[in-house]
Formats: structure tokens, C-alpha cells, sequence
């Protein structure tokens, strides 16, 4: 930047004028008052606002170096050996420190928590004492680091969910049964304060009923004097605190927060403390969450003598350390209720808290494990006919690989439970509050074992009936070709591309699909509220002003008035008036709080309506799964065939190809759509200008997805692939479309890499506000030196040989 300060003009920053250590400095275009600055402000102005060009003018700032006027043209060589020397060893010493860093955190804590793992369950006393031997054993080193990945995730996890627990505990309030009576108090302060009014005040803040004026003042006025007590003490002690405070003890413990001087990345070693208590809460852990239900379910499975049963299941350590965990929940619902009978209160209150912990590790068991793993285990014996297997098959498998089997189905399961949620979730957008009372709602506390059944006559609904249906209809339709090899593998990887690269991220990062979808519920619940005359029970838009037979009116002035009488005392009164909502509204409609409950018109023959509107449900769902299960699938078989052949290929990428048609018709169906009111001359010039911009689109396609990547593929299969693979004296082959396919990944990574990277050409290029922008004013300069770049790196042709593609 160049010295312009002058006389009277100030900082834009600072507002203060320039000095001779601190002169004003103009380094953008703008004019008057706010053109000087001076150079620390813009630096620190540039951090906090982390950009890089003024807002005003959107001038990028440069820097230069400035040298002092006795600087040599040419650096001294001793200055120059020195520099070097020095930065060579800060160089090393970071090496050698994030080598330490590295060792540490991937090396010795997977190590150790998986050795001390393998010791506890040995069962051995042998085990015990040759651990510090097996500790500095340098066996099988990978396999055991890879494992205890594994276990230390499990320990974070397990210890993340403890946190995340007591602080809802905390926050939130526990069980009814977890809190402790409070004793009755006399409420001197209120009358002193307000004589005559307490009444009034409490029976406001309750709500404006008489009964609910006591109910949730229990444990208000307990935490309230409590809190009291609290202040005394904290007030009584608060000289002392003041004596003692350090504050570089304070910003010390500030310090050691960051992530940064936690892992060591710092440059300090204090990381190696963190590591220390690292392995001993992976050891705590282990011994506490893992060993003991393990060992407790081991001793009754012995006492009961299922040793057999439990073999047999191809689980045996899963199933009893889950037996291990129900023993140890019974066993604390028998101590706390000892506790409570003897008016222990400390021991009766860790106890349930231990219970709590339990409770809620079983439940996240059932729901995250087993529910999603039943819910696959149905959908696949249901389409055991899509995929020309038998029950049979599938129990061989289990035998053969019961890991494999389990997971596989488990992550079917998580799938469909996914995305039926979220079909759920777009259903109550769209129909009354109310409606869907019988279906589970995500934001209820409340567990509804039945709600759960839903999700198995859905599986029947969907899958069982559309399959015989299209048996029936279409008996060479099925099965499916799901077949794990192929006979052209060429092509197979191809597929695999279009599958990967164009099929999922235009189906997955449009926005278009949900509105689609929500739409489409909309008219089918207005077209089935039109027939059976539901419309103000089903969408909830019909005026009640003076209709006849409204149903809900006094129950939904039931849940207002529940919910504004605990609105206030949710903080105040913990758990119980957090209770009190799902109450109310599964008492209004069977929905929760949250979703409250709307008043409707209720028609005549209501009953036999409903029962209507249940037949039409499952008929749609049916026969949309039908054509979900068909269309695509067919549409995708038919252009495979004319761009494979005969050959099998599998129905993964022919549902894909068919379901990316169909939505591309879609799209285009509806910017079609949005041209109609422009008139037939405003068509014409939309459709020259989309021609023109597809034009363009082929000509820069042709270079940088055609030319561009096949010559990255051929590079990379020369300078790696082939040298590794084809001996000295032999000619390798090369498959283009095979190199290309690489060559289309290759080229993702190095985007993805530049746009990692400093500011460049290229990074600027790739950094188009739009898509639209980026394919309309692409600039040819760059596609003729990605072009040249890779004309540079190809192979001579004489020393390749190509096969057909």
C-alpha cells in the first residue's frame, strides 16, 4: 500500500488519525472520509469479518512486503544457511511432535483399551498377569488398533449418552417416582409479601382453576428454598472465593478447553494427561458396562442351564451381557423399592438414577437395535418372492454369516423406519392435528409399544400384496436380478458411476422431490375428502362457525387450557407439568401435546366413512407400491436393453436409471408447465434460449467430461496401475470406457481438492455464484488448458493397445 496519509483525514476503522508509526493507508477505491485506514485496523477488521475485498467498492486487498532502505539486493549466504537450518529444525520438531500426536491418540489408546478389553473377558487369571507383557507385544499390531477404534467409540459414545442424560435430568427434571417428596413448608414469605393475594396470584399462574393451584407447588417452593439456602451459603463463603480466586489459574483451565491443546496439536505435551485419562475412562467403562452385565447374565445363564440355548444363537456374548442388563434393572427396581420402604432417601435416589441409566440403555437397545432389525427381518420374508428366494436361503445364510446377515438386515430396517418416519412427518403437514392419533409421534416421552405395529401391517400393505399382484399380472416380471457379478465387468463399473455420480445426487440434492411428494398427498387426501364428505376431518379447513355436530370443541378448550396453565411451570415444576401435556392430548384425540388437537365437523355415517377412508388408504398404498415396484424397474429394463443387450445387469442400476427418467420427464414436464402463461412467442424464446444453453453444455461436456476425464484415466492407468500389473515384457491392455469412468472420479477428487486449495484460476472458476452462471459463462481459456494439461500427460499412442468398447 502506498503512504497517503494526510492532515484531518481519520481512520474508518478507529476514527483516529494517522501518526508517524501508525500512518493512514488508501487501499481500495473508495472516496471522501472512508478511504483511509490504517493497517493494523484492516487487518483486524479482516479477520473478524473473514473477507477479503472491501463491502463498499469490492476491491480485493493486496499486501506487500516493505524492506527496509539498507537491504541488500542479494541475501548473505551465512543469513540464508541459517534461515534454512532453523526452519529444517522447527520443521523436525513439529514432525516429531504430530508423530507423538499421531501415535498417541490412533496408536496407543485403540491398542490398550482393545488389549485390556480381551483381558477382562479372558476369563483367566494368566490373562491378568501377562497384560503388561501383552501391552508392549507388537502382534498383530493393525488388526488390535483397528478393533479398539471400535471399542473406544463405543466408550465415547456410552460416556456422550451419560452426559447428554444428566443433563436432561438436569435440565428437564427426572421421573415423578425419581424426585423426592418434599416436605410441606410454610409459605410466610408469600403471605408477608402479598396479604390476601397469594390466592389470587397462584390460582393465576395455574391457570385460572382452583384445583390446580396446590397440585404442582410442591416442588417449586422446594427448589425455591433451596435455592435460597444456596445463596446464604454461596453468599456466606463468597469472601473466602474472592481470597482465593487466581485468575491464571482461571485462564488456564480456559485454555486447556480448546481441541487444539487437547489432542496436542499445540505443541505442548500436555496431551499425554489426556491420554492418560483417556485409557482409564475407556478402562472404567469397559469394566463397568461391559464385564459386569456380561459376567452377571454368564452366572444366570449358568444357573438357569441355557448354556445350549444360548450357544445356539450365533450371539452368545450379545445375548448375555442384554440378560446381564435385565438383571441388573430388576435387581435396582428391588433396591429402591427396599429404599423406599425404608426411607433411605440418598441411597433410594442414586439408585433410581442407576436405574434410569439402565432403563434407558435397554430402551435405546429396542429401539435402535431391535426394533429396525425386526422391521428388516419382515420386509425381507415378505419379498422373498421379488427376489426368487426361499426361507430356506436365507436361513443358510445366517449360518454361514450370521454377522453379515444381521447387520444387513438391521441397516434395511433402519431404512425403512428412516424414511416411513419421514413420510409420517409429511403427512402431518398436510392433514388436521389429530388424525394420525394412532400413529407414533416422535416428539412424544411417552413409549407406545402398540403404535409399533403400524409399522408391520405397512410392511404387508406395501410389499407382500404388490408382489403377488404383480406375480399375478406379470408372472416373467419377477425376480429381480440382484446377482453380486456380472458378466462385463466394464460395464458394470460404468454403471456403477452413473449410478453413483449422476443418478443419487440428482435425485438426493433437488428440493423439488419433497414439495412433489407433499402435493400428492395433498390432492389424494382433498380427492378422498371430496368422496366420503371428510374434508373437515381429514385437512381441518372448514369455518365451524355455526356447523353442526362439531366434535372436540370441549376437549380442545381442555388442552388449551392444560397447556397454558403449565406452560409457565415447565421450567418451575420439572417433569410434572411436562407429564401433564401427552396426557391431555392423547385424552383430546390420542395425539400428543405438541400436536394439539383441532376441533372437526363430524358428518353422518361417520363410522362407516372412516371405515371407508381406511379400505382407500390401504388400496393407495398398495397400488402405489405396485407401480413404485414396476415403472421404474421397467423403464430402466427397457433402456438397458437397448445399451446392453442381453446381457443381466443389476435391477439396482435399472430402478435407478428408470426412477432418473421419470423424475427428468417430471422436471421437464413442469418448467414446461411455467412457460404456458408466457404465450407461444415467450415459449419460443424460452426454448431457443434453454436450446442454446444445452448447446453449450454439450460442446464444454465433450472436453471436460469426455475428453478430460478419459485422459486422466489413461494417465493414472499408466503411471500407477499398469507399471504394478503388467510385467516389463508384456503389452498392458487398456479398456477406455473403464479409464474414463476413473477418469470422471479422478477428476471429482481434484475439484474437490482446488476448492481445499489457495485462491487460484481455477478455484475462481469452480466458484460460480450459480449453476446456471457457472455453465453459461464458463470460460473457454479454462477448458483448452484442462484440455491441454491432459493432451500433455496421455500416453503415446504406439504403446497402447485398446480393447473394443
Amino acid at each position: 500500500m502506498d503512504d497517503d496519509a494526510h492532515e484531518g483525514d481519520i481512520c474508518r476503522v478507529c476514527r483516529a488519525e494517522g501518526t508517524h508509526d501508525k500512518p493512514l493507508y488508501h487501499p481500495c477505491i473508495c472516496t471522501g472520509s472512508i478511504k483511509f485506514i490504517h493497517q493494523e485496523c484492516l487487518v483486524q477488521w479482516l479477520k473478524h469479518s473473514k473477507k477479503e475485498y472491501c463491502e463498499l467498492c469490492n476491491h480485493r486487498f493486496a499486501f506487500k512486503p516493505i524492506y527496509a532502505p539498507d537491504m541488500p539486493n542479494r541475501l548473505p549466504v551465512k543469513d540464508f544457511v541459517g534461515g534454512l537450518v532453523t526452519n529444517i529444525l522447527r520443521a523436525l520438531k513439529y514432525w516429531l511432535h504430530y508423530t507423538l500426536v499421531a501415535l498417541a491418540w490412533l496408536g496407543v489408546v485403540p491398542i490398550t483399551a482393545y488389549r485390556i478389553y480381551r483381558c477382562l473377558f479372558a476369563g483367566s487369571v494368566n490373562s491378568l498377569l501377562t497384560l503388561p507383557l501383552d501391552m508392549l507385544s507388537t502382534e498383530n499390531l493393525f488388526s488390535d488398533c483397528i478393533r479398539g477404534c471400535f471399542v473406544v467409540a463405543c466408550t465415547l459414545c456410552a460416556f456422550i449418552s451419560l452426559v447428554w442424560l444428566r443433563e436432561q435430568i438436569i435440565t428437564n427434571g427426572g421421573p415423578a417416582w425419581l424426585e423426592p417428596n418434599a416436605d410441606p413448608l410454610p409459605q410466610l414469605n408469600v403471605i408477608n409479601n402479598d396479604p390476601g393475594g397469594g390466592a389470587e396470584n397462584a390460582a393465576a399462574e395455574g391457570g385460572g382453576g382452583g384445583e390446580n393451584v396446590n397440585q404442582p407447588q410442591d416442588i417449586p417452593e422446594e427448589e425455591g428454598n433451596n435455592g435460597a439456602n444456596q445463596d446464604a451459603e454461596n453468599g456466606a463463603q463468597n469472601g473466602d472465593d474472592d481470597a482465593n480466586w487466581n485468575p491464571v489459574e482461571w485462564e488456564r483451565a480456559a485454555e486447556e478447553l480448546t481441541w487444539e491443546r487437547m489432542l496436542g496439536l499445540d505443541g505442548s505435551l500436555v496431551f499425554l494427561e489426556h491420554v492418560f485419562w483417556v485409557v482409564s475412562l475407556n478402562t472404567s467403562f469397559i469394566l463397568v458396562f461391559a464385564f459386569c452385565p456380561f459376567h452377571i447374565g454368564q452366572f444366570t445363564v449358568i444357573l438357569l442351564s441355557l448354556e445350549e440355548v444360548f450357544q445356539s444363537s450365533k450371539f452368545e456374548g450379545l445375548l448375555t451381557a442384554v440378560l446381564g442388563y435385565v438383571i441388573i434393572a430388576f435387581s435396582l427396581i428391588l433396591c429402591h423399592s427396599v429404599a423406599s420402604v425404608c426411607g433411605l432417601r440418598r441411597p433410594k435416589r442414586i439408585l433410581g438414577l442407576c436405574y434410569v441409566v439402565v432403563k434407558v440403555s435397554l430402551l435405546m437397545l429396542v429401539e435402535i437395535g431391535l426394533f429396525p432389525l425386526v422391521c428388516g427381518w419382515w420386509l425381507d420374508v415378505c419379498s422373498l418372492s421379488l427376489f426368487g428366494a426361499t426361507l430356506k436361503d436365507r436361513l443358510l445364510s445366517v449360518d454361514s454369516a450370521p454377522g453379515t446377515a444381521m447387520f444387513l438386515h438391521w441397516l434395511v430396517g433402519m431404512v425403512y423406519v428412516f424414511y416411513f418416519a419421514s413420510f409420517v412427518l409429511l403427512l402431518r403437514e398436510v392433514l388436521r392435528p389429530g388424525v394420525l392419533w394412532f400413529l407414533r409421534n416422535l416428539n412424544d416421552p411417552d413409549f407406545h409399544p402398540v403404535q409399533e405395529v403400524v409399522f408391520g401391517t405397512t410392511v404387508l400393505l406395501m410389499m407382500y400384496l404388490p408382489v403377488r399382484l404383480i406375480k399375478w399380472l406379470f408372472p416373467s416380471f419377477l425376480p429381480y436380478n440382484v446377482q453380486l457379478f456380472s458378466e462385463v465387468p466394464v460395464s458394470e463399473l460404468s454403471l456403477e458411476l452413473l449410478l453413483l455420480q449422476v443418478v443419487l445426487p440428482a435425485l438426493l440434492e433437488q428440493g423439488h422431490t419433497r414439495q412433489w411428494l407433499k402435493n400428492v398427498m395433498r390432492g389424494w387426501a382433498v380427492a378422498a375428502a371430496f368422496v366420503l364428505n371428510l374434508r373437515s376431518y381429514l385437512l381441518g379447513d372448514v369455518p365451524l362457525d355455526g356447523a353442526e355436530n362439531v366434535y372436540g370443541l370441549h376437549l380442545s378448550y381442555r388442552v388449551d387450557q392444560r397447556n397454558a396453565g403449565n406452560g409457565p411451570q415447565v421450567n418451575a415444576a420439572g417433569q410434572n407439568a411436562v407429564q401433564a401435556q401427552p396426557a391431555a392430548g392423547n385424552a383430546a384425540g390420542g395425539g400428543g401435546a405438541a400436536l394439539g388437537f383441532q376441533p372437526y365437523i363430524r358428518p353422518r355415517m361417520f363410522a362407516f366413512k372412516i371405515l371407508l377412508l381406511v379400505v382407500l388408504m390401504c388400496v393407495s398404498l398398495s397400488f402405489a407400491s405396485f407401480v413404485t415396484l414396476t415403472g421404474p424397474v421397467f423403464i430402466g429394463r427397457s433402456v438397458m436393453l437397448l445399451w446392453m443387450g442381453d446381457a443381466a445387469v443389476h435391477e439396482l442400476y435399472t430402478a435407478a436409471c428408470g426412477l432418473y427418467i421419470i423424475w427428468l420427464v417430471c422436471r421437464i414436464g413442469s418448467v414446461l408447465t411455467s412457460w404456458i402463461p408466457l404465450g407461444c412467442k415467450g415459449v419460443a424464446l424460452k426454448f431457443f434460449e434453454w436450446f442454446l444453453l444445452g448447446l453449450k453444455c454439450v460442446i464444454v461436456a465433450l472436453a471436460l467430461i469426455g475428453l478430460v476425464p478419459l485422459l486422466l484415466g489413461l494417465l493414472f492407468e499408466l503411471v500407477v496401475v499398469a507399471p504394478l500389473r503388467v510385467p516389463l515384457d508384456q503389452t498392458p491392455l487398456f479398456f477406455p470406457w473403464q479409464d474414463w469412468a476413473l477418469g470422471v472420479l479422478h477428476m471429482k477428487i481434484i475439484c474437490a481438492v482446488t476448492m481445499m486449495g489457495p485462491n487460484w484460476w481455477l478455484k475462481r472458476a469452480l466458484e460460480q455464484r450459480s449453476c446456471t452462471e457457472r455453465i453459461v459463462l464458463v470460460d473457454v481459456d479454462i477448458v483448452v488448458n484442462m484440455k491441454c494439461c491432459g493432451d500433455s500427460a496421455a500416453p503415446p499412442r504406439k504403446y497402447i493397445t485398446f480393447l473394443p468398447l
